[in-house]
């Protein structure tokens, strides 16, 4: 094992009670490292920190924060080819996917630099003579961050940087199979001049680590990016005592595939949405609704383009597509290509896995057709699995694309100005893609969806400031 990832908390590395591998995908024969494993006592005492250090950090000048942000996001562009090959190792998403992932987080933490100078706040003249009114934003206090797997640089930095940026302080437990990506940022963040205390990495079980993060009496924001039944108990805990909380979970996301599209940007936006990253991307397009009139060419070009993919190591120069991240989430992908095989789903392309030339959790990209009742259609599955809806029109596509208990994104591929138009007012969605895959967005513009796909202010952007800040209104008599 080449390296030891430990957890940073009031300014100090330490290795916690215990250790576990850090698998790599690719190679389960070549493990990244090992990383130490917290307690509940060490989460208790990070939150501590954070509460000790809020009072100086939460008054501290927004030109101090802005310049830690800098520092950050400058670092991590700088080494932007070093961290995305410890995310490709790590995480299993393809090298050029992972670097560009690390661009991503520097520049999201450089786009909150700029906005620790602007925070927003406005004076009004009061009703009454003589009386002026301030709106003021404060922070909101200590923040817990768990963030998830799929994007171990990005989604932390869209909850790291804006929390930082409006003053507050930081836990942040990462997934515990990307431990590396999070002390990696942890470890850049050690020097760029936060005070002891500001920002604490918690590396551990959910069940123990976030637990603890939770039920701490201190702690005053939680963020959390993961599963729905996890996101729903969260929820829960935060309404039993007052716990400001932002949730974003599933997806299901709809790509319809209107019969004036152009086919070939269509089968492009479809590939691209589902299967890369290897399908593991809460905005992946997961129900691929296509117009009967081209439903069969639009199959025929789709069954084209995935036995052109590559499967493989992510290091590894031409791959298309890497390993599922975890051997749990192989399994609950396969468990699934076998409920669309129960269901009477037909098996178009892939559903099986992919012997390499390293040991890893290969599988091929899988595509169904399915009806709308089936398993496949409702339910999450975060893989390489893509399920095929038949439309008689556009009106019937619409319904389709919302007959969804999530409603994160939602995609159409289409010539029509007038259906990209009511399309994009009426898909239940929080965000819409017209000609485009349905995942992949910008760094400064608000993410987060509807139904039970989010809960909570939008993250991302000058939007962060709802969840990041709280509001304060301050009169004063002349």
């Amino acid at each position: 094992m080449s390296q030891r990832f430990n957890s940073y908390i009031a300014g100090q590395w330490l290795a916690g009670s215990g250790s576990d591998a850090d698998e790599n995908p690719s190679n389960l024969d070549a493990p990244v490292g090992e990383y130490g494993v917290v307690d509940a006592a060490l989460t208790v005492q990070a939150v501590e920190a954070a509460a000790a250090a809020l009072p100086k950090w939460a008054l501290s000048s927004p030109q101090q924060r802005a310049d830690v942000l800098d520092f950050v996001g400058s670092e991590i562009l700088a080494r932007k080819e070093e961290l995305g090959r410890l995310l490709a190792l790590e995480e299993g998403k393809t090298l050029p996917e992972s670097i560009g992932e690390a661009a991503r987080a520097g520049q999201i933490f450089k786009f909150f630099a700029g906005e620790a100078l602007r925070i927003p706040g406005e004076k009004l003249a009061s009703t009454r003579p003589g009386v002026d009114v301030e709106i003021t934003r404060e922070p909101v206090g200590v923040v817990g961050i768990i963030a998830p797997w799929n994007f171990p640089l990005a989604i932390p930095a869209w909850k790291i940087a804006p929390a930082l940026a409006y003053g507050n302080t930081v836990v942040f437990k990462p997934a515990e199979i990307v431990p590396g990506c999070a002390w990696a940022l942890a470890e850049i963040l050690s020097r760029a001049g936060l005070p002891e205390g500001v920002f604490n990495l918690v590396i551990g079980a959910g069940r123990v680590v976030g637990q603890a993060l939770v039920e701490h009496p201190k702690l005053d924001a939680l963020t959390f990016t993961g599963s729905v039944p996890t996101g729903n108990a969260l929820l829960k805990q935060a309404a039993a005592r007052g716990l400001k909380i932002q949730l974003e979970m599933g997806g299901k996301n709809p790509l319809v595939v209107l019969a004036d599209a152009d086919l070939d940007k269509a089968v492009e936006c479809a590939v691209n949405g589902a299967y890369f990253s290897t399908g593991q991307r809460c905005t992946a397009s997961s129900r691929l609704i296509v117009e009967n009139a081209i439903y069969d060419e639009f199959v025929a070009r789709t069954q084209a383009r995935l036995a052109k993919l590559k499967v493989g190591d992510a290091l590894q120069a031409g791959v298309d597509i890497g390993p599922v991240a975890s051997p749990a989430q192989l399994a609950t992908n396969l468990a699934y290509i076998q409920a669309g095989r129960d269901d009477g789903g037909e098996l178009l392309f892939g559903g099986e896995r992919v012997e390499c030339a390293t040991p890893g959790h290969y599988l091929a990209p899988t595509l169904f057709a399915a009806r709308p009742g089936d398993r496949i259609v409702r339910e999450e599955i975060f893989g390489p699995v893509a399920a095929l809806l038949r439309a008689d029109d556009y009106e019937q596509a619409l319904a389709l694309a919302n007959d969804s208990e999530f409603g994160l994104c939602a995609g159409i591929c289409t010539g029509s100005l007038k259906y990209a138009s009511h399309f994009k007012r009426h898909a239940q969605a929080g965000m819409v893609m017209v000609n485009l895959p349905t995942a992949g967005v910008d760094p400064h513009v608000p993410f987060g969806g509807r139904k039970a796909s989010s809960y909570g202010p939008r993250e991302q952007g000058r939007y962060a400031v709802e969840f990041y800040t709280t509001v304060k209104t301050a009169y004063t008599a002349a």
